[in-house]
């Protein structure tokens, strides 16, 4: 059976869905599709930790699944921008991870990452597949995944 590992950029996939559908992503569907296709052996969804009763309910409903939920402190600056970003993080994970599975699955249109897809295939043979909302995901990290999945109304709540 295939092992497969999945990496969620939480808030990349919040406001990308947001903001071209105005409605939410459906984990539980996307969870169902995987074990279809084999066993789901690292499941991290990286968050940022806010006071909020609906960031922790929705928190809960992603551990309830099956996603280890890994949050990082948000950060207002005096200047009023805000920082919370995840990036070196989910790197460091998909690299560890992707020695000990055949499929890569990353949720998220950041093109920071399409470095990462290339290198973990060429040194780890994996497959690597990217979820992401199509007109919000860069050309580079399309093209760097071996499959892209768009995200459409079949995958929203």
């Amino acid at each position: 059976m295939k092992k497969i590992a999945v990496f969620v950029d939480v808030q990349n996939i919040y406001y990308t869905t947001r903001d071209v559908f105005s409605k939410q992503f459906n984990y539980r569907l996307l969870w169902q599709e995987l074990m279809a296709q084999g066993d789901i052996t690292i499941a991290n969804a990286y968050a940022i930790q806010r006071s909020d009763d609906q960031q922790h309910k929705f928190q809960k409903a992603l551990k309830h699944i099956g996603f280890e939920v890994k949050l990082k402190p948000y950060i207002q600056r005096r200047d009023g921008s805000a920082k919370g970003d995840w990036d070196v993080g989910i790197t460091i994970d998909i690299m560890e991870a992707a020695a000990d599975v055949d499929t890569v699955i990353l949720l998220s249109g950041d093109g920071d990452f399409d470095v990462l897809l290339r290198k973990v295939r060429e040194k780890y043979g994996v497959t690597t597949e990217v979820y992401s909302v199509a007109s919000l995901t860069a050309k580079s990290l399309v093209d760097a995944a071996d499959v892209h999945h768009k995200i459409e109304q079949s995958l929203l709540l």
